[in-house]
């Protein structure tokens, strides 16, 4: 793979981010030399003389630039010169043009594979694996998917993911490797900061899906304000083909009116029979459903199983099921792929000796959290909620004060532990949700050792209660000061102290 600079120049010139070329002979608009470059890159350490090197980020440094003209970088772009002998692209927005020249520069993949993305504060990624599973029952199907917790480029071997939504550059050289493995279909998660930070500049999704919105990240690094981070998510409607909406969100009319004043054919699900498919739960049942369709000739009636708990898992589920019927997946396909669908860290379940109920889940704000514990509360009537939490650091602090409340409504003990505190100390975290507490009849324990929290929040319970783990689901990490330390998951810390 490889493109020129004048391959560069056209680009950036068309999406008017083209400021100047400047090199030690002067500032012009014209590319100074015939080049050709093989490489991208915005890691310093990582670049030679066949690379294109971008300038990127709040906390980049002058010095990053430096260590890679030594290893003999040429070029590099950016929103304004520097001083020294290499070449400067110099550009408007130094994102939007990384999301531009990295697309060209792996030959548009998002155009060989369909691609479905989801956004959403909570239900992306069990929705994601959802549809894969569907996808994975479609004859000559093959689906990659980019989730918060894993990713998979062949459909089959899956490795940690970074972020949500990777970076551009990230995003496009791992599409044209799944192109490559013989991907036909890619099912995204697309977050908020994909937006913000245009990660996904440039990019139209076959099918876009919005879930849900409720506030999150609202912090000083992420987004200031909801409007912010509500504005935020609303792209991905603008930035799709057709788009699939919850009528239970929150401001479902301002959503179908982002679809409708930029011509974006909506579909709509939900418990209402005035939706175009409704989710109908069968009497008794909290893991089957059945979807009926209203004025729609979207081929999905029928009746559904899920290995997950929860009416929210239903209509997650049935925006999955939308969703690949779309791009071709029949009624048994969605019927056999859902009934196999296993989410990494969702709605694990599992039952102490002394007969409790334990629920393991990823659930990490506001609105996850007050559907996981509802859930709990309306399963087991009679007993209390026991719930283990942190909340992560140095991010998305607005989340602290929004676990008070919802512990407040519905949890009757709480153990406050550590979440990826990173940079900050967990006790200090755990000290501002207990803040946000109103409940005073609330139980709160403090116990930064996350594994002997979960041990004394099973040793707590009894036969009538419901045991909730919230956050960490399965992940095998633990991010503290910078360094991801390893972490056996909560789900088999849970696991193992009931088995003992």
């Amino acid at each position: 793979m490889s493109f020129s600079l004048e391959d560069i120049r056209n680009l950036l010139l068309k999406e008017n981010l083209l400021k100047e070329f400047v090199s030690p002979q002067g500032w012009h608009l014209y590319a100074p030399e015939n080049r050709v470059f093989k490489k991208l890159s915005y890691d310093s350490r990582q670049v030679d003389a066949e690379t294109l090197f971008f300038c990127k980020g709040l906390n980049f440094k002058e010095e990053y630039l430096t260590v890679a003209i030594a290893q003999g970088l040429n070029y590099y772009v950016a929103e304004e010169p520097y001083e020294n002998e290499a070449c400067g692209i110099i550009v408007t927005d130094i994102r939007k043009a990384m999301a531009i020249l990295s697309m060209a520069f792996y030959d548009y993949p998002q155009n060989k594979m369909l691609v479905i993305g989801f956004t959403g504060t909570k239900g992306k990624t069990t929705a994601a694996y959802f549809t894969k599973a569907i996808l994975d029952h479609t004859t000559n199907y093959k689906t990659a998917l980019f989730s918060t917790m894993n990713t998979t480029l062949d459909g089959k071997s899956f490795f940690k993911s970074n972020l949500t939504t990777p970076e551009s550059l990230d995003l496009y050289r791992m599409m044209a490797e799944a192109v490559e493995n013989g991907m036909t279909h890619l099912v995204m998660e697309v977050s908020s900061q994909a937006y913000k930070t245009q990660r996904v500049y440039g990019l139209t999704l076959d099918v876009g899906i919005f879930l849900n919105i409720s506030p999150d990240h609202i912090s000083p690094i992420e987004h200031p304000t909801f409007d912010d981070y509500f504005y935020c998510k609303r792209q991905l409607i603008l930035n799709s083909k057709k788009v699939i909406l919850n009528r239970e969100s929150d401001y479902f009319d301002l959503l179908v009116e982002t679809g409708q004043v930029h011509g974006i054919p909506a579909i709509t699900y939900g418990r209402a029979d005035t939706t175009d498919v409704q989710v109908k739960s069968l009497e008794n049942q909290t893991q089957a459903f059945q979807l009926i369709t209203h004025g729609s000739d979207l081929p999905v009636e029928a009746e559904y199983e899920i290995k997950l708990a929860g009416g929210f898992n239903q209509e997650n589920a049935a925006s999955a099921i939308i969703a690949a019927t779309l791009v071709g997946a029949s009624i048994t396909d969605a019927q056999q792929g859902l009934r196999e669908a296993r989410v990494p860290g969702r709605m694990d379940q599992l039952t102490h000796k002394n007969g409790a109920h334990v629920y393991v889940d990823y659930a990490h704000n506001y609105l996850s959290l007050k559907t996981l514990l509802a859930f709990a509360k309306s399963e087991h009537p009679n007993g209390r909620v026991i719930v283990v939490l942190g909340s992560p650091g140095n991010k998305a602090i607005s989340r602290r004060k929004d676990f008070g409340e919802v512990l407040s409504e519905t949890a009757d003990i709480v153990f406050l532990t550590a979440d990826d505190p990173a940079f900050e100390d967990p006790q200090k975290i755990a000290e501002e949700i207990h803040a946000a507490i109103t409940n005073t009849a609330l139980a709160v324990h403090y116990e930064m050792d996350r594994p002997t929290a979960i041990q004394l929040a099973l040793a707590e319970s009894h036969p009538e209660d419901s045991v909730v783990i919230a956050g960490k689901g399965v992940d095998a990490y633990q991010k503290v000061g910078g360094v991801d330390e390893p972490y056996e998951g909560d789900y088999d810390i849970a696991k193992r102290l009931i088995e003992q």
